[in-house]
């Protein structure tokens, strides 16, 4: 699988990511890393990172550990997140790496798929700060279903 491909395609899949200046670090076997700039555009009231802007990383970190493991079938599938949990954890200074792990038996997912034309599995990420404190947790929940 050439990974480096799919991150570079990934980085100029999702225009908003583009727009608040995400940037894909890196999509290994299973995992995907991202890193939210610090900077004037992404801070809030308090000179952090904004919670929407937190949220969008972590989502795009497990977009992109999804497509780790759904790289060869992404043809035949539409996949969206169906919903997601957060928790702020720290105050969030800095640039912010997030790392998306998709931790599900992939070939089980696949025959569920096959047989049912559709699957759900949640992806977790961590958003960790420049020192590796970790500021947040995150779930998010992913529906895949078959193109008809």
């Amino acid at each position: 699988m050439d990974f480096e491909a799919l991150a570079a395609g990934y980085a100029q899949a999702i225009p908003f990511n583009i727009h608040i200046g995400l940037r894909v670090q890196e999509i290994g076997e299973g995992y995907g890393v991202v890193v939210l700039p610090d900077g004037p555009t992404t801070m809030n009231h308090v000179r952090s990172q904004h919670a929407g802007a937190l949220f969008t990383a972590g989502e795009a970190a497990s977009g992109a550990a999804f497509i780790s493991a759904f790289a060869e079938r992404m043809g035949d599938i539409t996949p969206l997140a169906e919903r997601a949990d957060i928790a702020y954890l720290k105050i969030a200074r800095g640039d912010i790496t997030a790392t998306g792990r998709f931790a599900v038996d992939r070939e089980a997912l696949f025959a569920e798929l096959d047989r049912e034309g559709r699957v759900r599995f949640p992806i977790a990420v961590e958003l960790k700060d420049p020192e590796g404190t970790v500021v947040c947790e995150m779930n998010v929940h992913w529906y895949v279903r078959a193109n008809a």
